[in-house]
């Protein structure tokens, strides 16, 4: 299903092949547009942190071949790792504020081994996504990224108002040169048409650095010594395996910015399967879960590489958009270019020298966006009472413990590391909130039996007891039990004709609502999708003995919805107390 802003009907799908020399040319375009990020990433936070040990150069350098060899793996997955689609990765700048944070403390192997330990938890949360998909929302997700914009923002401004290397405090090159960057970003992302948006960041560092070179203030004689095609003169920082104080106070940062990232890509996973398709299919989350897979593996290498971690990068939705080609080796060509730039000294330290108000600039527009992205995340899940409770109070609890305006003087000590970081405390906050939304709403009828016919008489027995207990006639009732047996008998035999393992569970939770039933079976992997068979079925044609099930269930509920991951099947369906 292709978005409401696109500009190009869908030429190529994920599995068509284009002509090479079109996938290289759109690979390498989206590697233009992204570098700029991945490389200015560590370089801000090593600025930030005074570069102890003068490891940009090697950081710059390893997230460039991570996010390379990514990119490649979520194109081409091996395994459970791996999209399969058009996910380009790059260094994440939710990171920022937590990285300085560790190198403030104890340098470049503080933070790698910070970071190889938080990324363990990325692969737990893709494994167990269907456990957590009510715990972790949207509404949560997006409120952390929103804090992260908060809490970096402080660097920004502080990159602003730092004059370049080798010129006065009181010299308006500063000035000058983060205005016009910013500026320039602005329209461009606001008045320019299609495609030229894309550009947006690429200009406006240009243009400031243009402004910068005219002032004597962008120093590019490193950039003249630096060869095109070699390695970096840095070294690997290594990593801290001593466990102090310092590593305990900030893993758990750590785990939660790395499970915000697992929640982004868990939100590109689901967008970049509406845009490669031609036709409408239901979200497969066994695609979502090697996105993050992949996501996490990248985490990892960037932890043992020595380097920011990473994350997928938005961008490449929208060059799908744009263009209409969503073949999975645009991917691979640009995981290819990416690795390529790395070995590439001279790139590398022109995107390093780029003055600290130009910097300064494009981080903020970054975290203007970031905080946007965020906004969308909550606007998805809807903003009903109960999220926009929880939104707003841990946004603003958030900010009052980042700007320690909470009751600083008697909180503990060991909880100071966590809560004096707005977005750990505001995430904190919304996951908390969450949690005592659920544990608050109707309880749930729970019951458990075998994935075989003869378990249908007790889950109409269970469907018969809720109806009756929340004031439904007998017709209502009889329509909820046979809404109930038709999804019991899909899980349990296949549209195909194809009978499941008899040995599967099937955990069926009921819950009661305002004029309806919620229905929500969990079971082993079930094969075929529901959603994905009823919108095959020619509603025109007489009912065949494979569809009649399907036109039943379709016309007794208000929502199904199928989702898929490895090894787990759910499926809830809803229904109505009214009369059909």
């Amino acid at each position: 299903m292709r978005s409401e802003a696109s500009q190009a009907p869908l030429r190529y799908a994920v599995n068509d092949s284009p002509p090479q020399l079109m996938s290289a040319a759109l690979g390498l375009q989206v590697v233009v547009l992204i570098v700029a990020g991945i490389v200015l990433t560590p370089t801000i936070v090593l600025r930030a942190a005074g570069d102890p040990g003068n490891f940009t150069t090697w950081a710059v350098f390893a997230g460039l071949i991570v996010s390379g060899v990514t990119t490649v793996l979520q194109a081409r997955p091996l395994g459970r790792f791996g999209a399969g689609h058009v996910l380009f990765m790059g260094t994440s700048g939710a990171f920022i504020a937590v990285a300085i944070d560790a190198l403030d403390a104890g340098g470049m192997p503080l933070l790698a081994t910070l970071i190889v330990a938080s990324s363990l938890v990325q692969f737990a949360f893709a494994n167990r996504l269907s456990a957590l998909r009510n715990i972790v929302t949207p509404a949560v997700g997006g409120t952390t990224i929103m804090l992260i914009a908060v809490t970096v923002s402080p660097i920004a401004f502080d990159m602003l108002n730092k004059a370049p290397a080798g010129v006065p405090q009181d010299s308006s090159v500063g000035p000058v040169s983060g205005f016009a960057t910013f500026a320039v970003i602005l329209g461009v992302s606001l008045f320019a048409k299609g495609s030229v948006r894309l550009w947006a960041p690429i200009v406006g560092i240009i243009v400031g650095s243009a402004l910068a070179v005219a002032y004597g203030a962008f120093d590019l004689s490193q950039v003249a010594r630096a060869p095109w095609i070699g390695l970096p003169e840095a070294h690997w920082p290594g990593l801290d395996l001593s466990f102090k104080a310092d590593f305990w106070a900030l893993l758990i940062p750590f785990i939660i910015v790395t499970i915000v990232g697992a929640i982004e890509t868990y939100g590109d996973g689901i967008a970049i399967q509406r845009l490669s398709r031609r036709d409408q299919a239901p979200i497969d989350f066994r695609v979502v879960q090697g996105a993050v897979n992949a996501d996490g593996l990248g985490n990892l290498l960037s932890g043992l590489a020595g380097t920011l971690p990473n994350t997928t990068y938005s961008t490449s939705l929208s060059v799908v958009d744009l263009t209409g080609v969503a073949a999975r080796q645009i991917g691979v060509y640009g995981g290819i270019f990416l690795v390529l730039v790395g070995f590439c000294p001279k790139v590398a330290t022109l995107l390093i020298s780029i003055p600290n108000p130009v910097a300064g600039a494009y981080i903020l527009v970054l975290l203007v966006l970031l905080f946007l992205h965020g906004l969308h995340i909550v606007a998805k899940d809807g903003l009903g009472y109960e999220n926009g409770i929880i939104v707003c109070m841990s946004f603003w609890l958030g900010i009052g413990f980042q700007n320690q305006q909470i009751f600083v003087d008697h909180l503990p000590h060991w909880s100071r590391g966590l809560l004096d970081n707005g977005m750990t405390a505001g995430a904190i906050v919304a996951v908390v909130l969450t949690f005592l939304v659920n544990i608050g709403r109707p309880r749930a009828e729970r019951i458990e039996v075998a994935a075989r016919n003869a378990s249908i008489p007790e889950v109409t027995r269970i469907l018969a007891q809720v109806g009756g207990r929340v004031g439904w006639d007998d017709s209502a009732i009889g329509r909820l039990e046979l809404a109930g047996e038709e999804a019991m008998l899909f899980l349990i035999d296949q549209p195909d004709g194809e009978t499941v393992e008899r040995d599967r569970k099937v955990r069926l939770a009921v819950r009661a609502r305002e004029q309806g039933v919620d229905l929500e079976f969990i079971c082993g992997s079930a094969g075929a999708n529901l959603e994905n068979a009823a919108q095959n079925i020619d509603w025109d044609a007489p009912p065949s003995a494979g569809s009649a099930g399907l036109r039943i269930l379709h016309g007794l509920t208000d929502r199904v919805a199928h989702e898929q991951f490895h090894g787990v099947d759910v499926l809830m369906v809803r229904v109505d107390s009214k009369p059909l």
